[in-house]
């Protein structure tokens, strides 16, 4: 093995020295002095995007790394990002392959994933269609506000109970796997009757194991040997966790067509007419093309539901109250807003949302500070192309730096300050390309829209109904891995039914769904 090690070392070597003397020296963006074989990975000495962010403070905007055998772009800043994405779109419309990709998204069927071209056009415009059209937000309205107030009446029922102190994380990912479950499968992911027991716990834990992402690169991408080695079991880690996804999608579907086949009282035809379920909706079109809508392919679809449509929403809501707690005057301004635009003689539900700016603010800041994603997701460069004036060679991967320019001082007046009433001038969820929480380009998140709308109604409800206290430590800080989802930590709160709601709630809990 030694001796395997110490050829590769030469041959990489031999064609490093070559390219540096007998190619044509590009124009490349800045870049640190690398290291023989690992580039510039030794320089990655905490979480990647705060690494990158203090390479790019050192280096600039542009920035070139060399991570293994492959080419990195590092972008840190609004105008780059801008030239970027609006003069080399097509360019950067790919994704890199990688061991995850390999393995994870039943062969690059996932369109997250999905290479650019007529594939990938029709699985976005299917996604868009079925779930995420301004159509499908509002027919689906009623299963984020039941969801809403099924959390509300278990917080209810907590609090009357005498045990107020909460763990929000699994009230929050509850509340996100839920909702989706329901717009994918028509049920819930946990029962009400286990919801607030360890059982329910297990059942979120099992789901949030298959679904919550990993990193889309690891350093099996970076140096190939390592794949064929097995590096610390990743490969297999991937297969065992692609078996656990294949077969919960696939019961869910075949559980749907044991309901189907079953059924055939009058009732059932018509419910399957209304075909009110995401899964509902692929099995028809693939009764009609039953070549494209294969089994695969459908699961790729709520496959990508679930990871990019849960964990991301219920670590913002989580982020949001955890800064509300943190900065008292803000939540007391949300309170006010609420109050005055809906009053206590209801529940706030989508139609008042556009009233409520501030809320709208408070989310965005929280977007700010903590993007879902700090590095997006992982671009690939098609051709040779240039970007502020530099060279970049075809088969480069690009990072955008979210979390960097989110803090950028030079873009925003005291970065790290929570300060809602920063976007209270802005008309939408960004100003040029400065703030970019659900990416940028022909591949930014289309998911954009249903995930303002469920953070937006979730948070509001929640101040509209209880008081909130801090529990232990107030100011939390970010345990975040690589390219991997913000965690806000465990935040636990206490809270208290508002007198002015509780007729509400109590009239919530006496008609609770089952």
């Amino acid at each position: 093995m030694e001796n395997l090690y110490y050829y590769l070392a030469l041959l990489l070597s031999v064609l490093l020295i070559f390219k540096h003397f007998f190619h044509h020296k590009r124009k490349l963006p800045p870049s640190p002095l690398a290291l023989p074989i690992i580039g510039h990975l030794h320089l990655i000495k905490k979480l990647l995007h705060q690494s990158l962010e203090s390479l790019s403070s050192r280096y600039g905007p542009i920035l070139f790394l060399q991570f293994g055998s492959s080419s990195v772009v590092v972008l840190s800043s609004p105008s780059v990002v801008e030239e970027c994405f609006t003069k080399n779109d097509i360019t950067f419309a790919n994704r890199p392959l990688s061991m995850a990709g390999d393995h994870l998204t039943y062969n690059y069927t996932a369109f997250v994933w999905a290479p650019y071209g007529h594939l990938w056009r029709n699985l976005r415009r299917l996604t868009v269609i079925e779930l995420l059209s301004s159509n499908s937000l509002q027919k689906s309205s009623l299963v984020r506000e039941g969801e809403i107030h099924n959390l509300l009446c278990h917080l209810f029922k907590v609090s009357n109970n005498g045990t107020q102190k909460l763990e929000l994380k699994y009230w929050f990912s509850l509340l996100a796997f839920n909702i989706m479950m329901r717009l994918v499968a028509g049920k819930r992911c946990v029962r009400d009757e286990v919801a607030g027991m360890e059982a329910g716990k297990q059942i979120l834990d099992d789901l949030r194991g298959k679904f919550v992402s990993s990193s889309p690169l690891n350093i099996c991408d970076f140096f190939p040997i390592l794949r064929w080695l097995d590096y610390k079991g990743l490969k297999k880690s991937m297969i065992r966790l692609h078996k656990k996804r294949d077969e919960f999608l696939q019961g869910l579907i075949d559980e749907f067509r044991i309901k189907t086949s079953s059924s055939t009282n009058t009732n059932a035809i018509k419910h399957r007419e209304k075909k009110t379920t995401l899964i509902e909706n692929l099995l028809s079109l693939q009764g009609s093309e039953p070549d494209f809508y294969s089994d695969d392919l459908i699961k790729s679809i709520i496959l990508i539901t679930f990871v990019a449509g849960t964990e991301t929403s219920a670590v913002t809501i989580e982020w949001a109250m955890s800064l509300l707690l943190n900065h008292p005057q803000a939540l007391e301004k949300v309170k006010a807003e609420i109050a005055s635009h809906v009053g206590h003689g209801r529940l706030l539900d989508d139609s008042d949302l556009p009233k409520l700016h501030y809320l709208r603010c408070v989310i965005n800041e929280t977007l700010r500070l903590y993007p879902p994603a700090p590095l997006l997701l992982p671009h690939y460069s098609l051709e040779d192309c240039t970007i502020g004036g530099y060279e970049i060679p075809q088969d480069t991967i690009l990072m955008v730096n979210a979390w960097a320019m989110h803090r950028d001082p030079k873009a925003w007046e005291d970065p790290t300050k929570f300060n809602p009433e920063r976007f209270e001038a802005i008309e939408g969820e960004r100003e040029g390309f400065k703030f970019i929480p659900f990416g940028v380009g022909r591949r930014a998140c289309p998911g954009a829209a249903m995930a303002m709308r469920t953070v937006s109604l979730a948070l509001g409800a929640l101040i509209q109904c209880f008081d909130w206290e801090t529990v232990g430590q107030e100011n939390m800080e970010m345990s975040q891995g690589g390219l991997t989802l913000p965690k806000a930590g465990s935040l636990e709160a206490v809270c208290i039914p508002r007198q002015d709601s509780i007729k509400i709630l109590s009239q919530l809990e006496g008609h609770r769904s089952v």
